[in-house]
């Protein structure tokens, strides 16, 4: 199920500017989570993981909805990439490029050092601030303090920009040598750098921090080319089920975040591809056409039996559209064929709650603990989690996942006491037990 969510005054991403130039600043962050699209960006992002001798299951993945042209890292092995890039990327390669540049940041251990490069800028800044206001008092001339404090600032922030500038080639460099241990062609980097610089010559003035951290495309551009001039993988084509892939994931996004008009210009009636057709199914979905939606989207099913998206999509459909019964069938066929993917698993199971049949607790109940095996952190699983134990009578259960919903959403005080509710509740020594005494334990420590 394609889920927005926001989170509000990214101070994070406002913190790492330099390495997110693009990333709103001061403003709401929304994310996307869908597990179609999140699977096809794993399989483009694994085989990288790998080469750069990265524990894939570590690197979380985060779709940024916004527009622009970017993506980046932040927070240790966290990847973000904005829908922007997803969007107006031709071809898997040319996200595949940016991926194994992000990636060659996280090798090159960059965060860490763009922390100490940030804690200098900031001393510089807090020094020039000092020296303003002394300025200011000795001579009486609120210019003059002005005067030394932005001078000092700018001195921080030129010498954090020229660094930044050498962690990017740096990382342009770890991508190339990246794509050549995974067998693939560097070309899909050179297409990103020609797409980068037509945005840069359109932009001039309105993306400082950008052209002031990253070199200039035609730059890095340069860089490609030599490279794909000596690489044996220069002309290998993309993976034929990644350009598929590749193709529906680009359909998925415009069909639920563009403007109507804007998904038919993109994917016209004439367009009866798999992509064009399921852009169209997603649209009228969003626009409140449910049977030509449906239409579609069964055409496509009918196709594509053992496809779990198109089940999945079929179940949001008729689940937000009032009709929960009905899409039980579809979400139970996409989670025969997908067993593995968390997020059809959840919706599953508020499908299952929300029916309100007391035979359907057990069956929500085991979709929301092995969703929890591979989404620990994700809310809504451990939320439903308390309302399916609460409701089968397992108190310490529900209280031990209330606890653990605490704890995501920073409530320390009230996982705590839920907690040592589950303690006192659950057996002696059982594994939930267990759990409760390390949540306490931890939440001690960190108090």
């Amino acid at each position: 199920m394609f889920r927005t969510f926001t989170i509000v005054g990214s101070a994070l991403l406002l913190l790492l500017a330099p390495m997110a130039p693009a990333a709103a600043q001061g403003r709401n962050i929304s994310f996307i989570r869908d597990a179609e699209i999140e699977s096809t960006i794993r399989a483009y992002a694994t085989p990288i993981f790998n080469a750069a001798n990265l524990d894939a299951d570590s690197v979380r993945i985060h779709l940024v909805s916004d527009p622009a042209l970017n993506a980046f890292v932040a927070g240790g092995q966290q990847l973000f990439i904005h829908t922007g890039l997803l969007t107006r990327a031709a071809s898997p390669g040319q996200v595949i490029g940016v991926i194994a540049h992000e990636v060659g940041h996280i090798q090159a251990g960059h965060l860490v050092r763009l922390q100490d490069e940030l804690r200098n800028a900031t001393a510089k800044s807090i020094l020039a601030f000092v020296l303003g206001a002394a300025t200011g008092i000795a001579t009486g001339n609120a210019e003059a303090a002005t005067a030394v404090i932005v001078g000092g600032q700018q001195v921080a922030v030129q010498g954090l920009l020229r660094y930044s500038r050498a962690q990017e080639s740096a990382a342009d460099a770890a991508a190339l040598t990246l794509l050549d241990r995974t067998g693939q062609s560097a070309r899909g980097l050179l297409e990103f750098f020609d797409l980068l610089g037509r945005e840069q010559a359109t932009t001039v003035g309105r993306r400082s921090v950008y052209t002031g951290t990253h070199p200039l495309a035609s730059t890095r551009r340069a860089t490609v080319a030599n490279h794909l001039a000596l690489s044996r993988y220069a002309d290998v084509p993309d993976a034929p089920d990644l350009v598929i892939r590749h193709a529906r994931m680009v359909a998925k996004l415009v069909g639920f975040l563009w403007p109507y008009d804007k998904v038919l210009e993109r994917y016209p009636e004439a367009n009866i591809s798999v992509a064009g057709r399921y852009a169209r199914a997603i649209a009228q979905f969003r626009r409140g056409d449910l049977e030509p939606a449906l239409g579609l989207i069964n055409g496509l099913i009918e196709e594509h039996p053992e496809d779990p998206y198109f089940l999945e999509l079929k179940g949001q459909m008729l689940f937000e559209n009032g009709r929960g019964a009905d899409a039980m069938a579809p979400y139970e066929a996409a989670v025969a064929l997908a067993p593995e993917e968390p997020l059809i698993r959840v919706n599953l199971a508020q499908i299952q709650l929300e029916s309100n049949d007391p035979e359907l607790l057990v069956a929500a109940k085991a979709n929301l603990e092995r969703a929890a095996q591979a989404e620990p952190e994700l809310g809504s699983v451990w939320r439903n989690l308390a309302i399916a134990n609460g409701r089968l009578g397992e108190i310490g259960e529900m209280a031990l996942a209330q606890a653990e919903l605490s704890v995501i959403i920073g409530d320390k005080s009230a996982a705590k006491a839920h907690a040592e509710r589950a303690e006192r509740e659950l057996p002696l020594g059982s594994p939930g037990w267990l759990r409760a005494q390390d949540l306490q334990q931890q939440l001690n420590r960190k108090r």
